[in-house]
């Protein structure tokens, strides 16, 4: 039984299948793509949500000092991206990192990371479409058209909005108005939300909450994909065109009104703040991979797959890190939490035709994202159906337009009905674990070939460096600086220090009467301070205390223990994921000393999984439930109907 599990497919018999041609109709994907349409594809889904929207929280938490988080991220990527193209060179089939996992692994990790792609892609194009959708009303609302009196064109709120963010935002907003805040002073994100589930229609007690703009993005993508690659790469190379152009004339234009009085301080939060933005920033070069799924429609993978990869991530590494530093040089670096913030920054120094401009490339941007992650899925999808792991149709190949015609047809449903109730945030994490654990996979993969004679080497092989004094000291120094330098927070992790809430955290967590005697605490101190104003925000309050006023007024507060600090189990629950990765780099280190393992995989491996343990426990517990029904299914059809277990129980 073990054994069945982890069989493997051989790269000669990958290649033969490729040869003679897969589906129903006996014939193989177009071969149309070269190495500058790769690098536009590249391009096209990495500049999108990111650079027209993530990019401003992660510069607002992390200051001007994020272009390192940036750098670091490329730095990652780049890593997995060498294992990526040795992978595409020995192995030029649609795939990835699926059936990279089936020749290293085998069948039961090509399955896990298959799914984890499945999610990836999926997720990936849920957040892009919700995005897209935000720009795309935002656009709407700022036509003018005098001569037929239109002055915006604007949908209502519960049409524009998923249904947990309009959920959420009512919550919110109820808990903040209790606290004394005023509905005026509610940010607007809160009221928008707020507004959509008040105002949406009802079915019972169901309130109608649907993004539909998403839903028609969606549809049309999907469109355009299933009629053919020649068709999506013209039009994945016109958007990228239109988008270059967009974020060049930014830069151009930006760069004048630049202040570096606002990149003083650099990193005004220190490490902490810019690391808040690994998510963020992470999900802002998530796509290169997708590229290594059309190694079947390029005329040279072995060649191009690797330069198309490498291309994309110095380019658009190049992009972020400009545009991160005109962002924060033109206006404070605190307020730029908004959801467009190049839209906005050009708002403050009243450039309105550069927003308007913007605000249209944003719509092309986004839509050049989704064009790409919609035309990854099915080639996973198709992969796995023709190893046996997924019905026969998910492999059918259309006779005219030859693409996987059923595979595609039934992603456009599984991104375009969740798109409706999802909330961004959550898919934007899911998104970013699950591709950075194909990640981890895809580096360990290489590792594990690296010595095998039996392998046929492709074109491209990533350089070897011996990792066996690197590694080990590398993190018997990083050990080292953390009980030096860091010696109270590591100390504190190490002990589970009891943790203070956040300002909003802990006010929307209160009932009533804690509520009310959080106020009258306030209305004291202002009175000690000739304060006679008694009307009192407590959330505006507390957060325009300093840490240490605000950690003395918790200490204080005669509000419950339990509801001003993070304890115990609560607490501890979000280290796992870093403690996983220490006790890892423990063993990698071992393998690096013992196997000589080379340097590139190890720190692709090392430093994505680091940013996986960054995005939190409640990401994991996600990730897990997603590949526990993964489990469940390759259990109860793919383990059976497997080629390879057919080929050895004949019937």
């Amino acid at each position: 039984m073990f054994e069945k599990l982890f069989r493997k497919k051989s790269i000669t018999k990958i290649l033969e299948d490729a040869e003679k041609g897969y589906g129903e109709h006996g014939t193989s994907l177009h071969k149309t793509l070269g190495v500058r349409d790769l690098t536009a594809f590249g391009i096209a889904a990495i500049i999108g949500a990111g650079i027209f929207s993530t990019i401003g929280k992660a510069s607002a938490d992390g200051g001007p000092a994020v272009i390192f988080l940036f750098i670091f991220t490329a730095i990652a990527c780049s890593f997995a991206a060498f294992a990526y193209a040795e992978f595409a060179s020995m192995v030029p089939v649609s795939g990835s990192a699926y059936t990279y996992s089936y020749v290293a692994f085998g069948e039961l990790v090509a399955w896990i990371i298959g799914w984890s792609l499945i999610m990836e892609y999926a997720i990936g194009n849920i957040t892009v479409a919700i995005s897209w959708s935000d720009y795309f009303t935002g656009l709407l609302s700022s036509i003018q058209i005098p001569a037929l009196n239109i002055k915006g064109i604007y949908l209502p709120d519960w049409m524009t909005m998923d249904y947990l963010t309009a959920f959420n935002g009512h919550k919110h907003a109820e808990a903040l108005l209790n606290a004394g805040k005023s509905f005026a002073n509610l940010d607007e994100a809160t009221r928008i939300a707020n507004n959509a589930w008040i105002t949406a229609p009802r079915i019972g007690n169901f309130h109608l909450v649907a993004d539909l703009p998403a839903l028609g993005i969606i549809i049309f993508i999907t469109w355009l994909v299933y009629r053919g690659m020649k068709e999506s790469r013209n039009a994945s190379n016109a958007m990228v065109i239109v988008k270059l152009a967009v974020i060049l004339l930014v830069l151009s234009v930006g760069i004048f009104y630049v202040d570096t009085s606002n990149w003083n301080p650099f990193a005004p939060n220190g490490a902490s703040g810019v690391l808040k933005g690994v998510s963020a920033v992470f999900f802002a070069y998530i796509g290169f991979d997708a590229i290594s799924t059309t190694a079947e429609e390029c005329k040279n993978p072995q060649r191009d797959l690797p330069r198309g990869m490498m291309w994309a991530i110095i380019i658009c590494t190049i992009l972020y890190v400009a545009i991160a530093l005109v962002l924060t040089g033109i206006v404070n670096y605190k307020f730029l939490a908004v959801g467009d913030p190049l839209a906005f920054v050009f708002d403050q120094i009243d450039l309105k035709l550069m927003s308007g401009i913007i605000a249209v490339s944003a719509v092309f941007a986004m839509a050049s994202v989704l064009l790409v992650f919609q035309m990854g899925q099915p080639r996973i999808w198709m992969s796995m159906s023709r190893d046996g792991l997924l019905p026969k149709s998910f492999s059918r190949i259309h006779p005219k337009y030859k693409t996987p015609s059923f595979a595609t047809v039934v992603v456009g449903f599984v991104v375009a009905i969740p798109s409706l109730f999802m909330n961004l945030t959550i898919v934007t994490d899911l998104c970013s674990i699950g591709t950075l654990f194909a990640f981890v996979l895809v580096c360990a993969g290489v590792l594990v070939l690296q010595n095998r004679p039996d392998i046929k080497r492709g074109k491209f092989k990533i350089p070897y460096v011996n990792s066996k004094f690197i590694v080990p000291v590398i993190f018997i120094g990083s050990v080292l600086l953390a009980f030096t330098n860091y010696k109270a927070e590591t100390m504190a992790f190490i002990s589970n220090k009891p943790r203070i809430y956040e300002p909003v955290s802990f006010i929307t967590s209160l009932d009533n009467a804690e509520l009310n005697t959080i106020k009258e605490e306030i209305k004291a101190i202002k009175v000690k301070q000739g304060i006679l104003n008694t009307s009192v925000d407590a959330e505006a309050y507390l957060n325009k205390l300093s840490s240490s006023q605000y950690e003395q007024f918790i200490i204080n507060s005669s509000v419950d223990h339990d509801k001003k600090y993070e304890t115990g189990w609560g607490l501890f629950k979000h280290k796992i994921p870093m403690w996983i990765f220490l006790m890892i780099c423990v063993v990698i280190s071992y393998y690096c000393i013992t196997k000589n393992l080379s340097l590139i995989p190890v720190l692709g491996l090392i430093s994505c999984l680091y940013m996986m343990c960054e995005l939190g426990i409640s990401n994991w517990v996600g990730f897990g439930i997603w590949l526990i029904i993964g489990l469940v299914v390759y259990f109860l059809y793919g383990f059976k109907h497997s080629k390879l277990n057919l080929q050895s129980n004949p019937q």
